[in-house]
């Protein structure tokens, strides 16, 4: 019996669904064997022939009752943001009819009796005890599922793939080129050709969420976009890489070399 509630609930919200539901039939014709060969809960007063056919009836009817009422309340949906609430309904779900199965399955094998109100009702609260035990193994140790992650907005027909940065930008920016991005204080501020726009992030987190844009780290405060720069100037032993839009950005002692190396300043 245990076993075959078990594998008839392995189908549940949190297991995968198909080789999960192959896996429980496989492993209830297993357990048959197993009752059959152990005689368990009285079964060895029948014939080795007929015991066997008695528990193969009751664990391939729990696997495909629990199949069925898993996947019935997993497409309802109505319970999925309640997994012990759901879990509960499996467990009734499950038991209900299968503890009709186990009465007339033992009344053909081992003959009538008189199944009175409180035999049955013993035999319910067995089986649904067995039947919850197991259900909330599985529940609680059962490997979530991850939410799907939603797709990044494909870019259009020759358009370039936008940096993960523009998403954090107001809608009316979030198309629009980035020329550069200034520290100040706990804010970024981001220049565009559409505009400029304050957002709270460290400069450090920015520059990752900038790729693919060509662009180098110009100043402890400053990332400059390679293709918005359209002249550089010296002033007090200083670089400075003029913008769209009037913006001058500093270029650091530091970072000089590595952009001169890189043809920034090349014919400047």
């Amino acid at each position: 019996m245990r076993e075959l509630q078990g594998n008839a609930i392995r189908a549940s919200r949190t297991a995968v669904p198909q080789h999960s539901y192959r896996r429980g039939v496989v492993v209830a014709t297993v357990a048959a064997f197993v009752m059959t060969l152990a005689g368990a809960f009285g079964t060895d007063s029948i014939g080795l022939a007929s015991r066997l056919l008695y528990w193969l009836l009751l664990m391939e009817a729990g696997a495909l009752i629990g199949i069925g009422v898993t996947t019935g309340i997993r497409a309802w949906g109505g319970l999925t943001e309640r997994a012990w609430l759901e879990a509960v309904a499996v467990s009734l779900g499950i038991a209900l009819p299968l503890t009709l199965v186990v009465l007339i399955v033992t009344a053909l094998f081992f003959g009538g009796r008189t199944a009175s109100a409180g035999y049955v009702a013993a035999l319910f609260g067995m089986v649904l005890v067995v039947t919850g035990t197991i259900t909330a193994i599985n529940y609680a140790t059962a490997r979530p599922v991850p939410p799907p992650q939603a797709e990044p907005e494909p870019a259009l027909a020759g358009e370039p793939a936008r940096p993960r940065l523009s998403e954090r930008l107001p809608r009316h920016l979030q198309h629009a080129a980035i020329h550069a991005v200034q520290a100040e204080d706990h804010y970024l501020r981001i220049h565009t050709d559409a505009g400029s726009e304050l957002i709270l992030l460290r400069l450090g987190d920015a520059i990752p969420e900038l790729a693919p844009i060509e662009g180098a780290r110009t100043h402890r405060s400053w990332w400059v976009a390679r293709a918005a720069v359209q002249s550089v100037t010296r002033k007090d032993g200083r670089a400075e890489l003029a913008l769209p839009g009037g913006v001058t950005a500093p270029v650091s002692r530091s970072a000089y070399p590595e952009l001169r190396a890189a043809g920034w300043f090349d014919g400047a």
